[in-house]
């Protein structure tokens, strides 16, 4: 039997599936509270068996699992998990959700699509998850989407110390496209460095089309800045783009690394310095070695961690931002 934290008279307990336990056992950690018991299994079939291995009714459980890939067995994973939680007596779920997939179809473009992001809140939701916290989100509005309490975390701050402690002279911040504008805004406004946005179109999804630079960026230095990066489709591009406009150097930052298909190839063969992400999802090292660029990952387990202890203090978590 592995005992909870006790926070503000109430008990804590932190558990997580397969999608990131290094993570979890940081914020663990951080908190000052063991990991608790949750195996997680597969029947022969290939569907999911979840045993919890220890008492928790009463407690709050934080369930820390980001959506990566396999994306659809990670999203099953946490609703099981969720399911067996609330069955066993907890006297909350706090759904701690890194990285939030299918978020990129948040609305509808053309006639018959469905909105994704809203179909996996609503499972979140019908599981029996009190609360979400998650961390940039694609889109904003996706807060909208849920019928309970949704503490968003932002790793803005941990990116822009990095870029601080880099002393660049004559940066600017460059977004991917105008829906990321305001993304850059704050990080240009925590460097104090102007903007520049990249003008593109996308033909087909995951393909992407550089149009023309909105902003200064010669002889300067320049930081891409997202929320992921995927195929780095966009970021090779714009980098190239700004290299031709008379950009000196070229950073990219971004929370989180999805890295699939040929991204890490065309990140290597680009002309970035340096790329620079969290560990909100998992990244095989092994991958990573002899490529060209350097990439560089921070952890974002003290900011989960912190959200985790003013939640069950009942304190401000927006504080953290301030």
């Amino acid at each position: 039997m592995i005992n909870g934290k006790m926070i503000n008279g109430e008990e804590l307990k932190i558990f997580c599936g397969s999608a990131n336990r290094e993570l979890a056992e940081e914020i663990a950690e951080y908190v000052g509270a063991p990991l608790s018991d949750c195996e997680v299994n597969r029947f022969s079939d290939g569907e999911i068996s979840i045993s919890i291995r220890e008492s928790v009714r009463g407690a709050n459980a934080f369930l820390i699992q980001p959506l990566c890939g396999p994306i659809n067995d990670t999203i099953l994973e946490l609703l099981i998990i969720i399911d067996a939680l609330k069955r066993a007596s907890v006297n909350s779920v706090n759904a701690v959700i890194p990285y939030y997939a299918y978020a990129r179809q948040d609305r509808k473009t053309r006639a018959r699509d469905p909105i994704t992001a809203k179909l996996v809140a609503d499972l979140i939701t019908a599981a029996g998850a009190n609360r979400v916290v998650a961390m940039d989100l694609h889109a904003g509005q996706i807060q909208g989407f849920f019928n309970i309490p949704l503490d968003h975390l932002t790793a803005l701050p941990i990116l822009a110390k990095y870029f601080m402690d880099k002393d660049i002279d004559n940066g600017v911040v460059v977004s991917p496209d105008l829906g990321g504008v305001t993304r850059a805004r704050d990080l240009a406004n925590r460097l104090v460095m102007p903007i520049a946005i990249i003008d593109k179109k996308r033909p087909a999804p995951n393909k992407a089309e550089i149009m023309n630079i909105i902003g200064d960026v010669k002889g300067k230095t320049a930081i891409f800045i997202d929320d992921m990066i995927d195929t780095a489709g966009t970021i090779t591009l714009g980098a190239e783009a700004l290299i031709e406009a008379g950009a000196n150097k070229v950073y990219a930052c971004c929370t989180h690394p999805v890295f699939s298909g040929p991204a890490l190839k065309r990140l290597s063969d680009s002309s970035i310095e340096e790329v620079v992400y969290t560990n909100s999802i998992p990244i095989d090292r092994g991958m990573l070695r002899g490529l060209n660029n350097c990439f560089t990952s921070l952890s974002v387990a003290p900011l989960i961690g912190e959200a985790i202890i003013r939640i069950q203090k009942k304190k401000s978590v927006s504080e953290l931002f301030d």
